[in-house]
């Protein structure tokens, strides 16, 4: 991978500049996610991504979307005769689509960020996708983000997941990383975690709060569950007193891989496993203990890092595909990518990332489009 830049959204020049496609489509709009929107018009057997529309949260990005969607139809002179959006009830995105007036497809957001992996190195099923992001809308309605979906010519299967943790205040929870580990710690600990008063994320909550926040945990109100690795960071960057709270998307998690300058080490924590969920507790409690011992943040960063690509190798090993993709926000980080096509190449797979579309959102509306080629939409399902 020498040489080589993570591809965070494609560049004026290359959009829209098609991918090929392995399969031939009909005439399908896709219109992304939520957040760094793209959308794809798919003709045939090649699949146009517009420019990075970015965050669909103000009247201005959505009109700027509307605009691309329609641009779109008149540069290729096509109307789509689908409409690919995902799951999410709730995306702008999604409710465009549902107001076209089209036959509308939803797509599951992980198999949707594996798919338009696949696509840009033109591979066919069957593979094991990692899809690991901070928020993705799950087929059981909850919010999935540490996903290992096999994936076969019929759908795909849920072959492993990151152990649940609740996340107090949902989306609140995004830009303060201390309410990601707090309700981290309450999974391990219970009610004893309000008495850990010598802990970062426990110190940086006034009384008051953490009174509020016990009482929403309790009862389990305004209180979301999530498998998210993208969490799980955010988490892990509260415990070791990183960062609290944050001022944009993706700061803690940048901030875990920047406190990696300069360290070479394979040393790992423990995980264990629990049917097909792995269990980040043992990682945790080590991690809490070495913290409050003065061991150096970047060797516990370090030490998360091979955490995550070992439990990548493992499921690898236990789902027996040989060919892996790496997909979703969590693979710009340059160290996770890197190490992870090390470790999986070690063990004799065929590891894959994305070189020309982005692994974050900004790739989701190209995954809606192949599972449309294909006939897919969620696990076990064709299309309707």
């Amino acid at each position: 991978m020498a040489g080589r830049e993570l591809i965070l959204r494609r560049a004026r020049g290359y959009a829209p500049l098609p991918v090929q496609l392995n399969v031939s489509a009909p005439a399908t709009l896709a219109v992304g996610a939520h957040l760094k929107n793209t959308v794809v018009l798919s003709l045939d057997r090649q699949a146009f991504t517009s420019q990075h529309i970015g965050d669909l949260e103000t009247l201005a990005a959505f009109d700027a979307f509307r605009n691309v969607v329609a641009d779109f139809e008149r540069l290729y002179e096509s109307r789509p005769t689908a409409i690919a959006a995902d799951l999410h009830p709730d995306y702008l995105s999604t409710k465009f689509a549902q107001g076209s007036g089209l036959p509308v497809v939803k797509v599951q957001h992980h198999f949707a960020h594996i798919l338009s992996c696949m696509a840009e190195n033109e591979l066919s099923p069957p593979v094991l996708g990692v899809a690991w992001d901070g928020t993705g809308y799950g087929v059981d309605g909850t919010i999935w983000g540490g996903e290992f979906l096999r994936v076969t010519r019929s759908g795909f299967e849920r072959a492993g997941h990151f152990r649940e943790f609740g996340l107090p205040g949902g989306e609140a929870a995004i830009k303060e990383p201390r309410r990601a580990a707090l309700g981290l710690l309450y999974q391990i600990f219970g009610d004893s975690t309000f008495q850990m008063r010598n802990l970062p994320p426990l110190c940086a909550f006034s009384a008051t709060e953490l009174s509020v926040l016990r009482t929403m945990i309790q009862r389990k109100l305004n209180l979301s569950f999530t498998t998210s690795v993208g969490r799980l960071f955010d988490a892990i960057v509260s415990l070791i007193g990183l960062r609290q709270v944050a001022s944009y998307e993706g700061q803690a998690a940048s901030e875990l891989e920047w406190a990696l300058d300069g360290i070479e080490t394979n040393r790992c924590y423990p995980l264990s496993f629990a049917g097909n969920a792995i269990d980040w507790e043992p990682m945790i409690r080590q991690l809490i203990e070495e913290k409050l011992s003065g061991t150096a943040t970047r060797v516990i960063a370090a030490k998360v890092h091979n955490t995550l690509v070992e439990s990548i190798v493992t499921l690898a090993q236990r789902v027996q595909e040989t060919r892996v993709i790496l997909s979703g926000g969590c693979f710009q980080n340059k160290y996770l990518v890197e190490r992870a096509v090390l470790r999986l190449r070690e063990q004799g797979f065929a590891p894959y990332w994305h070189q020309r579309i982005p692994p974050n959102d900004g790739g989701i509306a190209l995954g809606q489009s192949v599972a449309v080629a294909w006939g897919l939409t969620k696990e076990g399902s064709p299309c309707v």
